[in-house]
């Protein structure tokens, strides 16, 4: 170790806290050396005599790692340092240090607990808080807790608070490291980008710029590889050599572009380059403020990357990759002011990602009581479980033969079930969907695949984008899933392997000349009229926008009913549906055959059980309102009266009524339509649901009528404010008492009407209008009425409805 590097102060605190405590938080800004130098560290110590293994969560950090510690060394990579990334591995016995991809660390520790032959394990850029960093951490706490007192355990960090990481790591001591970092002037835009304005055109230009005004080799971070060809394409500089640089590139290539040549270099990078790789020479960053990550997208039921404006934590860090040799200058294409509006730091995927895979690997843990640093929701865990189930990996929560099978394939679960029950030639397809999609053109999957079987062929049959990096990595990837599966073909369709991939994606095409459909999950989905198979009346969509209500397809294949039966005939099953049609206005009684929310056959249900169809008419009253008859009403408003004053009585509000069928389903009968239920009386529902001692009670303190002095029964209205009747004067003559009624004796409010039926007096105190507002009545009544009796004293006149006899 030759250089001096930042970190190197700072390792003699580390080897302490280590040799004490066997855990510890290393905190060292990007460029301090923490990668390539505390591994090598630890093994000098002679802390461990067993095998020293780093995370890092990119292939391509985790090769330079290698190579820079082995060439540190004098030596190749394989002999005292070597690395183990997805499709590759260089170690060898000799091997004391191992750099690992994160996900590699997650099976080391599901296939031997113990964890036997390593002595330490190290978490490069912790800070990243990648889903399989935090899976990983919690694993080894649980091992360090239960097997392994010895083992040493580092977490690296560039920006994380350290606090919460030692506090979950019990209390390990925090190590930290200064940066060695020159300073670096910021330059913003003058105004905001237009809207709509085209990302990769004001990237060149800006690059363009830095490259007059500035010396130098130029990092510019762009968010993925398609924006960094584009860019590339738009730059021609002299005596500029343009490199790109993200992890689906070559390793030559990768190699190249990390390498200062003689010339000036422009690198473009996606956020590879912020912490994990160092790239000598570089003096000015170019920063186009936006990052790709992991979220999870209902659309596809899978993570999918991103682009999202970056947060000040990756700004901040990008313009540090500026300062590392010398002075220098960062270029932010957003203002000054829109600096505000940026988030502090990223989530942690673990907040944002599909928890599918995490979920299986907790199950083939045996628990997720696991010290995570950011616990996942439960309630996306429980999402993630059930499909899980649905793929036959757990049962009953608990893992099955199959669910360990898919464990150990580098896939999303889903594609795991359908390359595993498929065989090898799912493989293309699993890796064509775990991957972005390599062909600009028509949702059909068949274009994709014919791409990967023939790609020189490909462009003059069908003239559509093809992407032949993607391509060409997808076909590899394929070689090697068909490979990692031990189970025969199975000899099945396109349509059938993404069918079982995505069993909740089966759509069934609505009625209809536009190209929609409904699918087994419950959700909809439209394709634009036109396209090669917008005339299928079953598809497996395996792609989609997103759109909550009617998603449009991106990528689907065909599927015959016959080879839908065939796949999921345990799954396919006949219902009985009884329900109420808003549209038809009626009960509309089916039997269908299922699968999900897909009706394949649907017929009349002729002999539908009494108690079925009056539930259904229950529901059309629901939705269409019960149907108060004047009897009913007045029924209800005496049942309220009493309720309000105390007594036992049920409520009969709409609300209350709706709320519980079993009141009124005896007298629904076999009615079936909204004109049916429109004529049903509901006095003798009401009455029922009273009984007989409601019934009694209601009668006697709330009745339906007051009977006259003349034996005449005059109805009560209970629904205005208070119960009250009408009734002629002459009537009531001789009455003393007022009358009342209900428990608390409410006086009845008496319109008392003139011989023309017009209202003469309204009244709650009939012997005080008798004492005081009669006379003034009579004396008015008597000349309108001459043939009518109005007596001095009414309370001792006789009550009649007769006028006297003409002429007298």
């Amino acid at each position: 170790m030759t250089e001096t590097l930042p970190i190197d102060s700072a390792l003699p605190a580390l080897v302490e806290a280590l040799s004490n405590r066997r855990m510890v938080v290393l905190q060292a800004p990007p460029g301090a050396g923490k990668t390539t130098r505390v591994p090598l560290a630890i093994l000098d110590a002679g802390l461990t005599g067993e095998r020293i293994v780093m995370l890092e969560p990119r292939r391509l950090a985790a090769r330079a790692a290698a190579e820079r510690m082995a060439a540190t060394l004098g030596e190749p990579v394989g002999q005292t340092v070597g690395y183990r990334i997805r499709g590759e591995a260089r170690v060898s016995p000799a091997s004391r240090i191992e750099v690992v991809t994160e996900g590699i660390l997650t099976r080391m520790i599901q296939d031997d607990p113990s964890l036997e032959g390593i002595g330490a394990l190290i978490f490069d850029e912790f800070h990243e808080r990648s889903l399989n960093a935090d899976l990983g951490l919690a694993l080894a706490l649980e091992v360090r807790g239960a097997l392994r007192e010895d083992l040493l355990l580092v977490a690296m960090s560039a920006t994380l608070d350290a606090g919460p990481v030692a506090d979950l790591m019990g209390g390990a001591p925090v190590v930290t490291s200064e940066g060695r970092a020159f300073p670096v002037e910021t330059r913003w835009l003058a105004r905001p980008l237009a809207p709509g304005a085209r990302l990769e055109p004001e990237v060149a230009a800006l690059v363009r710029r830095a490259a007059v005004e500035t010396e130098g080799d130029i990092l510019v971070f762009l968010p993925g590889e398609g924006e960094i060809r584009r860019v590339q394409g738009m730059l021609d500089l002299p005596g500029v050599r343009v490199a790109p640089l993200f992890g689906a590139l070559d390793f030559a290539a990768q190699r190249a572009a990390l390498e200062p040549g003689p010339e000036r270099r422009i690198v473009l990078a996606t956020s590879i380059a912020e912490t994990s790789l160092t790239i000598p020479g570089v003096r000015v960053v170019v920063d186009a403020g936006r990052a790709r990550r992991a979220r999870f997208d209902p659309s596809s039921g899978m993570s999918r990357l991103v682009t999202e404006r970056v947060t000040r934590a990756e700004a901040d860090q990008r313009r540090g990759r500026a300062g590392r040799v010398a002075e220098g200058i960062c270029y932010r294409m957003w203002t000054r002011g829109e600096e505000g509006a940026l988030a502090a730091f990223p989530p942690a995927e673990i907040e944002a990602a599909d928890l599918t895979g995490l979920a299986l690997e907790l199950a083939v843990w045996g628990s997720a009581d696991l010290p995570f640093l950011t616990p996942p929701h439960p309630g996306v865990l429980a999402e993630a479980r059930g499909l899980l189930e649905r793929l036959g990996a757990l049962e009953d929560g608990r893992i099955t033969a199959h669910g360990k099978r898919l464990a150990r394939l580098p896939l999303h679960p889903r594609l795991g079930h359908m390359l595993t029950v498929a065989g090898p030639s799912a493989a293309p397809l699993a890796a064509l969907m775990a991957d972005r999609d390599p062909v600009k053109g028509p949702p059909d999957l068949a274009l994709r695949l014919a791409a990967l079987a023939d790609p020189k062929r490909f462009p003059d049959e069908h003239p559509h984008e093809v992407n032949r990096t993607a391509l060409a990595r997808v076909r590899d990837e394929a070689r090697r899933l068909s490979r990692a599966v031990a189970t025969p073909d199975a000899g099945l369709s396109v349509g059938q392997m993404a069918a079982l991939a995505y069993p909740d994606r089966v759509g069934l095409r609505r009625k209809g000349e536009a190209p929609r459909w409904v699918l087994s999950g419950g959700k909809g989905a439209a394709m634009e009229p036109g396209l090669p198979l917008s005339g299928a009346r079953l598809i497996v969509a395996t792609d989609l926008d997103g759109d909550a209500r009617e998603a449009k397809v991106r990528q689907a294949a065909p599927i015959p009913e016959s080879e839908l039966r065939q796949l999921f005939a345990p799954q396919i099953r006949w219902r009985t549906v009884c329900d109420w049609s808003r549209r038809e206005g009626r009960v509309v009684a089916r039997r269908q055959e299922t699968f999900g929310a897909l009706v394949l056959d649907d017929r009349t249900w002729p002999e539908v059980p009494p108690e079925a169809l009056a539930r259904a008419a229950f529901e059309g009253l629901r939705q269409i309102g019960l149907p108060w008859s004047e009897p009913a009403r007045r029924l209800r408003a005496r049942i309220a009266l009493l309720r309000a004053e105390g007594a036992e009585m049920p409520d009969t509000s709409d609300a209350a009524l709706l709320a519980d069928p079993e009141w009124l389903l005896p007298y629904l009968g076999t009615r079936r339509t909204e004109a049916e239920l429109r004529a049903l009386d509901l006095t003798e529902p009401l009455r029922a649901l009273l009984g007989w001692e409601g019934v009694q009670l209601l009668d006697r303190l709330a009745p339906a009528h007051f009977e006259t002095p003349l034996g005449r029964k005059v109805p009560i209205d209970y629904e205005g404010e208070a119960p009250g009747i009408e009734i002629r004067l002459q009537e009531m003559f001789g009455v003393t008492v007022h009358p009342t009624v209900g428990p608390r004796r409410l006086p009845l409010r008496i319109t008392l009407l003139s011989p023309g039926q017009r209202p003469v007096q309204v009244t709650m105190d009939l012997p005080g209008f008798w004492a005081s507002s009669y006379a003034d009545v009579r004396r008015d009544m008597r000349g309108r009425y001459p043939r009518h009796p109005w007596p001095e004293d009414p309370t001792v006149a006789e009550p009649t409805l007769r006028a006297k006899p003409r002429g007298t």
